[in-house]
């Protein structure tokens, strides 16, 4: 079964940096692409921010976050990263990893002064 947790989310001022983590359990992580959304409100579609290939070496992000944000993973930890540099307030969602269909509970980032 596919357990996926995220973690590090907070309240951070603008220009500062968070780095949020997914843990996964029930299955190994290396095999597979791994994306991290997000979604800026309950009724908004979550949207596409990095995806990361199988080894790594492949990474792609959406337009409002590259140069800012860095995705990444460790298989024998079983965990993806998602490194937040340069926040801005529009960066406010709650971020979740994704793979096989399934989706975590997500991690709420708030960017305000």
């Amino acid at each position: 079964q596919v357990h996926l947790v995220e973690s590090g989310g907070g309240l951070v001022q603008p220009g500062g940096s968070l780095r949020l983590s997914c843990l996964a359990s029930g299955f190994s992580l290396s095999s597979y692409t791994i994306n991290w959304y997000r979604s800026h409100t309950p009724d908004k579609e979550r949207e596409l921010v990095a995806s990361i290939s199988t080894s790594g070496t492949i990474t792609d992000y959406a337009d409002a976050v590259k140069g800012r944000f860095t995705i990444s993973r460790d298989n024998a930890m079983n965990t993806i990263y998602l490194q937040m540099n340069s926040l801005k307030p529009e960066d406010t969602a709650v971020y979740y990893c994704n793979v096989l269909g399934a989706f975590g509970r997500g991690t709420q980032v708030t960017v305000s002064a």
